[in-house]
């Protein structure tokens, strides 16, 4: 049996990405003082997020690469990478 009020009120939180909109539903400890509705018609806890995973760079595939941005690696190699070398 486990302790009475020693453990986080885990329940189901509905999370809205902000930059588009995009919701989905997971069991969080979050504190939250909205709620939101689900598609569904749920009225569930509401946690706003800047990014997820369907607005993320790297999730999306629109996050650039370092290797092709313009040769800037190798120009930044180019100029500071002499200065590694010891001195006489």
């Amino acid at each position: 049996m486990a302790k009475e009020g020693i453990h986080p009120n885990y329940r189901e939180v509905l999370f809205l990405d902000l930059s588009n909109g995009f919701k989905f539903v997971t069991r969080s400890c979050v504190s939250t003082k909205e709620t939101g509705t689900t598609d569904d018609g749920r009225e569930l806890p509401l946690f706003k997020l800047d990014t997820s995973s369907e607005s993320h760079p790297f999730y999306t595939g629109t996050q650039k690469s370092v290797d092709n941005m313009g040769g800037r690696v190798e120009r930044f190699r180019n100029r500071f990478g002499k200065l590694a070398t010891p001195s006489k």
